[in-house]
């Protein structure tokens, strides 16, 4: 982890509202997929920096995706080419994929997205699953990404793009015919415990990490902005201690 002083190197939208951002480093930087960054806003006003989901690296540039939610993510969406901004990278622990666990189930709702496609760059020798979510046709980004793996569902909240439904309900539907060694997935707490719910009630005892989504302030744990509860009564920090952990581990 280091901060870098960061230029723009492009800030495109992608889909409506979202944003992919590359930056150029003074060096080349080495990232686990699921890891992210905090990245400055460039405003007096706004000095908190706000947590992204890193898309893709190549050596110096690092690419991060973005949804415009707020006067932070709104002030980001402005920079252009050539913008310096301040940005800590790589922050915490990333998806483990153990060598034996050769069929991986990629499950992704809206933005959470967006730490899993390192995931299968990285991977090239694993066959990656995928499902995966939006809100709409409008929402669409990164499926170029997604269909380097071996297959890919999409599904949209009101079916005006594939299927009608969710991204863990797609995938329980084809369970039976999808070989998994390995469940990894980002998105809303919402998504998360009815993953668990529908892992528990089928019996499937298939390794699951999940990569939380929460509220930070520093990125480093030092301001427990982030705290999440474990399932063995203590406490951790997402930005730290996470944010990808075995879904069995965390409360949902």
């Amino acid at each position: 982890m280091k901060e870098y002083p960061a230029v723009v190197k492009q800030n495109i939208e992608i889909a409506k509202g979202i944003f992919a951002m590359t930056l150029t480093l003074p060096e080349d930087v080495e990232i686990k997929g699921g890891q992210f960054a905090n990245i400055s806003t460039g405003s007096d006003r706004l000095l908190l920096k706000r947590p992204l989901g890193i898309v893709k690296h190549d050596g110096a540039d690092v690419t991060l995706c973005y949804r415009v939610v707020g006067a932070g993510t709104k002030l980001l969406s402005e920079k252009v080419s050539g913008d310096a901004l301040a940005v800590l990278l790589p922050l915490g622990n990333g998806f483990r994929i153990r060598p034996e666990e050769k069929d991986v189930v990629v499950i992704g709702g809206g933005v959470g997205i967006f730490p899993l496609v390192p995931v299968m760059a990285q991977n090239p020798d694993k066959r990656f699953h995928s499902f995966v979510g939006f809100r709409d046709r409008e929402s669409l980004c990164l499926l170029d990404e997604f269909e380097k793996g071996t297959d890919l569902t999409v599904v949209t909240d009101d079916g005006s793009y594939g299927e009608k439904g969710n991204a863990v309900d797609a995938y329980f539907k084809k369970a039976a015919d999808v070989k998994a060694d390995l469940i990894i997935a980002c998105g809303p707490q919402v998504m998360f415990r009815a993953l668990k719910k529908k892992l528990d009630e089928s019996g499937r005892g298939v390794r699951c990490l999940v990569s939380l989504e929460e509220r930070m302030g520093c990125g480093i744990g030092a301001c427990l902005v982030c705290a999440c509860d474990m399932a063995d009564g203590s406490v951790a920090r997402v930005c730290r201690d996470g944010p990808v952990f075995d879904i069995n581990d965390v409360v949902l």
